[in-house]
């Protein structure tokens, strides 16, 4: 982080508010499956309970993205965590009282989903507002960083809290959102501009939305290939993740496979903001290609489990600086009015894409021998990153769009 962004009162506190709230949640997103799994002995229900958040979210995603850009942003995240602690306090106080059933579970789930739903673009569309455009590609550089660190902190408190009482990991997320808000609260945002709009045109600025990325040719183009890669990739992981347990790879071995793709996200997240200033755009997206085209086919090579967990570190690396300079020149290209959409419709195609990928990976392991899964996935990846370098619209980066995300030009 540089001195100037880090004298930000601002930014500190949305981040550490921001490390905390995903901290919990992460917890949560162990605990949630285990304690369905305690409730009704049934794994299929636990799927239903995780797919339960991921639907909200993609549900709720396009409007949550016109809603933001309507409302006050700071205001929209102070509710969502407000709603987000009551709702896993409730949850708590069930628990406490043996009053749970997995029809309530689902109920908090759901509710969670739709505040992280609205919680995220209004957080992305409100980082300009408190960073100035010079220190924009570290802030990004060090939410990426945020997420990462939030995930393995998260996963790891999530179970061992569990492993001592089941209420426990609810407890820590509840107070995480408290002092999530408790944070917000202090953060002081510049007043924005906002003409008041009839509830009639809501469905046309939810479109507005849509088109203003399908009329972005850079936006537009970025999009489809990471949310390819990103199938691809997710479908990669679950496989080995697959792979590993039927080979009898220890438990305790796999999830530090799992973990290790988070650490290689801290690392690349550390330097990225150094990367991003050294790459011209399009360098800096298509590495990330290459790297993963690259790493995937040398998991043919090593056997299942800590080795795997290396190639996972070595393909997030680069996704950091990648990010770093998609993110940035999307923020800085965008007007302020329609940031929360452009944020909305970039998570829904993602996640379309991380729910896709793993159900890819499952039927790759059930269809396919390892061995030609494995192709598969490096075959999908490599067609993309072929894609991704020869496009035009991506060579085409202008210095007038080198200047605007703040790298050399070489």
């Amino acid at each position: 982080m540089s001195t100037s962004l880090s004298r930000n009162r601002n930014y500190r506190l949305l981040w550490a508010g921001q490390a905390l709230s995903e901290a919990g949640a992460s917890a949560s997103v162990i605990a949630l499956p285990l304690l369905v799994l305690l409730l009704t002995d049934s794994a299929a229900a636990s799927g239903v309970v995780l797919g339960a958040s991921a639907a909200a979210q993609l549900v709720v995603g396009l409007p949550a993205g016109a809603l933001v850009d309507r409302w006050n942003r700071r205001t929209v995240m102070l509710v969502c965590e407000a709603v987000q602690a009551l709702a896993v306090a409730l949850l708590v106080a069930g628990l406490w009282w043996q009053a749970v059933g997995v029809e309530h579970v689902v109920v908090v789930v759901i509710v969670l989903g739709v505040c992280r739903a609205l919680a995220e673009p209004a957080e992305e569309a409100l980082l300009p507002a408190i960073v100035p455009e010079p220190q924009l590609p570290d802030a990004v550089a060090m939410n990426a960083a945020r997420g990462y660190l939030g995930q393995l902190s998260g996963t790891a408190l999530g179970g061992l809290l569990f492993g001592l009482s089941r209420v426990l990991p609810f407890v820590v997320e509840a107070v995480t959102h408290v002092a999530t808000f408790l944070a917000l609260l202090f953060i002081r945002v510049p007043p924005r501009k906002r003409e008041p709009a009839p509830l009639s045109r809501f469905h046309r600025e939810v479109g507005e939305g849509l088109r203003w990325v399908w009329t972005q040719p850079v936006v537009r183009v970025v999009a489809f290939c990471a949310v390819g890669l990103n199938l691809f990739f997710q479908a990669f992981y679950l496989l080995m993740i697959a792979i590993a347990h039927r080979q009898g790879v220890p438990a305790a071995q796999i999830g530090i496979m799992g973990a290790m793709l988070g650490v290689g996200g801290v690392l690349g997240a550390l330097v990225a903001p150094r990367l991003h200033r050294a790459l011209r755009p399009h360098r800096s997206i298509v590495a990330v290609f290459w790297a993963i085209t690259a790493l995937i086919p040398v998991a043919l090579f090593l056997e299942p489990g800590i080795p795997t967990g290396v190639v996972f570190a070595a393909a997030a690396f680069l996704a950091p600086t990648a990010n770093t300079t998609i993110t940035t020149y999307q923020l800085l290209l965008t007007p302020d009015e329609l940031r929360g959409r452009l944020s909305s419709v970039m998570g829904v195609a993602l996640g379309i894409a991380s729910i896709a990928g793993p159900a890819v990976g499952g039927l790759l392991v059930d269809l396919l021998t390892p061995t030609a899964a494995i192709l598969t996935c490096a075959a999908g990846a490599g067609l993309l990153t072929i894609y991704a370098t020869a496009n035009p619209t991506l060579r085409r980066f202008s210095r007038e769009s080198d200047s605007r995300i703040g790298v050399s030009a070489e």
